[in-house]
């Protein structure tokens, strides 16, 4: 039986400027950067929203020259962070938030793993840098 090979790869998509995220975009890794000025990234719309939806926020550039949002234009987006204080003190706490707002002390490898229930979209974060990543 001959070798059977599977495309395992990662889908990544580098960000460094504004961008509306689409239906297809689920599954992608998006590398963040905001050399070019502040980044504002739109997810889909509330009434847009499909269950299932999914997509993973990585900081590509240490100490990001800009802030990097992450908006979806509703009070729609709930979730938990940890970062290097050790607390979760830039969760939602049972509040939903607007956005998510990448901060110029976050750090390269920070990470926002995003997905959506078809009505609300949940976040975890890690962040090496105490409080890098706050909601709004």
């Amino acid at each position: 039986m001959g070798r059977v090979f599977f495309n395992t790869r990662k889908n990544i998509h580098k960000i460094d400027g504004a961008y509306t995220m689409l239906a297809s975009d689920s599954g992608k890794t998006f590398m963040l950067s905001a050399t070019g000025g502040t980044v504002a990234i739109t997810l889909l719309p509330a009434a847009d929203l499909v269950e299932g939806w999914f997509c993973k926020f990585v900081v590509l550039e240490d100490t990001p020259s800009n802030a990097i949002t992450i908006g979806a234009g509703s009070a729609i987006i709930d979730g938990v962070q940890k970062d290097a204080g050790g607390d979760a003190a830039n969760s939602t706490a049972g509040t939903a938030v607007s956005n998510i707002v990448v901060g110029t002390s976050s750090t390269q490898g920070d990470v926002i793993d995003l997905f959506c229930d078809g009505s609300t979209y949940y976040f975890e974060c890690l962040s090496g840098i105490n409080n890098a990543v706050t909601t709004s």
